[in-house]
């Protein structure tokens, strides 16, 4: 008998596993890309480890193909087999009229139109605005700005387990999602 597939966890990169900057914090970055000073978030090997356990794992960015597959081919361990990387260029582009100025939203129903079942698909973002339509599927993370003291990549990767088995991620509240490891 075959398993059923894992569940698809989507993962953001900018400021949910890394930091980069075009001017350096007051530590040594982890590497550099181009003009950035790039910083990865504490425990990050240990949590794609975790992640890949229970999930499929993909990456969905903001940011430019290029910026992304840099940091990618740097970040990703060998043994982890994401199911897609996607960029900016698969985003939504919208305008916000109060702020006056243009931004990304990552519409899950592309991700649908790949065949996966969106009662099991999560996406973690540190930025609500960007998966907005998909607030149920959604675990929002807090931005990283480079502390190097920073925990929540454990606590998220605990969290996320927990949810693995669930059946229809849509229907668990995930706001307070701290309070639950």
């Amino acid at each position: 008998m075959n398993a059923p597939p894992k569940p698809l966890l989507i993962l953001d990169v900018d400021e949910t596993l890394l930091f980069a900057a075009e001017t350096p914090l007051e530590r040594a970055s982890d590497f550099g890309l181009g003009p950035f000073y790039v910083y990865l978030r504490p425990h990050l090997d240990s949590f794609w480890k975790t992640c890949a356990e229970s999930f499929t794992l993909a990456v969905w960015s903001s940011s430019g193909s290029d910026y992304l597959e840099g940091i990618l081919s740097r970040i990703v361990p060998d043994d982890i087999c994401l199911a897609f990387t996607w960029s900016r260029e698969r985003c939504v582009r919208r305008y916000d009229a109060e702020r006056q100025e243009y931004y990304f939203v990552k519409d899950l129903k592309k991700v649908k139109r790949l065949g996966y079942d969106l009662d099991q698909v999560l996406i973690a973002d540190d930025t609500p605005q960007k998966v907005g339509r998909n607030y149920g599927n959604a675990v929002y993370v807090r931005p990283f700005l480079g502390e190097p003291a920073d925990e929540e990549l454990i606590h998220l990767g605990r969290y996320l387990t927990s949810l693995s088995g669930c059946s229809n991620f849509r229907k668990v509240e995930k706001r307070g999602w701290r309070n639950h490891v």
